[in-house]
């Protein structure tokens, strides 16, 4: 599940009393060897995801016991919360034993939701020209994955593709960074992390991932928040150098 979380609750907070100043990044591309990218809201459109698990689970889970759809949300969300940073937040099968819905039957009728983020293939594009690794690493479970790789085709694209799933622990625990390390075999101090979640930019930090960034705009029916800690991106043609390898600040 990539959804409302207490995270979303907080950045929602801060931007409504004040939009934190934006912080640029000035990334130096030499410097980078590898590249990873979180999927939902960084690659892809969050929208599917907050009105999947927000409006379209609430409205059958309203209808399978009959009850309204707000009394169905609010419940939702506190199951939501009570697995928040878990593998159990993503895992399809765990939230089809729990609410009694076939949820990847659900995320298959309104598909055509998924969508990539723009300049995202100009961003991969460039990547691979500059000869950077690629990796795809998400929280995602694996039949969400492959329900979003078959609509976007973005799969090619990576060198490897790793779920949390895979690590055996979610992505904002700093040991999840620590197995990855060992996993791939990437030089942390030479990697780049592009997320929209701060919490997982913290604990990336907090292992010594050398290059972190926000991304600012998860959702594109949603305001753009950016982060107070971390340099940030509304798209990702702002990490595309015009000429050379630096971006400016």
């Amino acid at each position: 599940m990539c959804t409302y979380n207490q995270t979303d609750k907080q950045m929602k907070t801060i931007c409504e009393h004040g939009q934190p100043e934006k912080i640029f990044p000035t990334l130096q591309w030499d410097d980078i060897d590898t590249v990873l990218l979180d999927m939902d809201g960084t690659l892809l459109d969050k929208h599917f995801d907050d009105y999947f698990w927000e409006q379209y689970v609430p409205e059958h889970y309203s209808l399978k016991h009959d009850i309204p759809i707000e009394q169905a949300r609010e419940k939702l969300l506190a199951l939501y919360r009570d697995v928040e940073d878990t593998l159990d937040w993503t895992d399809l099968n765990y939230w089809s034993h729990e609410l009694g819905l076939d949820i990847p039957e659900l995320k298959m009728r309104i598909n055509h939701l998924i969508g990539v983020h723009p300049y995202v293939i100009e961003f991969l594009e460039f990547c691979l020209t500059m000869r950077k690794k690629l990796f795809l690493i998400t929280n995602a479970h694996s039949g969400t994955l492959s329900i979003k790789l078959e609509k976007t085709s973005i799969g090619p694209w990576f060198d490897r593709i790793v779920c949390a799933e895979e690590i055996g622990v979610a992505k904002e625990s700093v040991e999840f960074w620590q197995r990855l390390e060992e996993t791939l075999g990437f030089d942390k101090t030479r990697t780049l992390l592009a997320d929209d979640t701060e919490k997982v930019l913290a604990a990336a930090e907090s292992y010594g991932l050398g290059h972190l960034i926000f991304v600012a705009k998860p959702s594109s029916r949603k305001q753009v928040c950016y982060s107070s800690k971390y340099p940030a991106i509304e798209f990702f043609k702002e990490l595309i150098p015009r000429t050379g390898t630096l971006i400016p600040g």
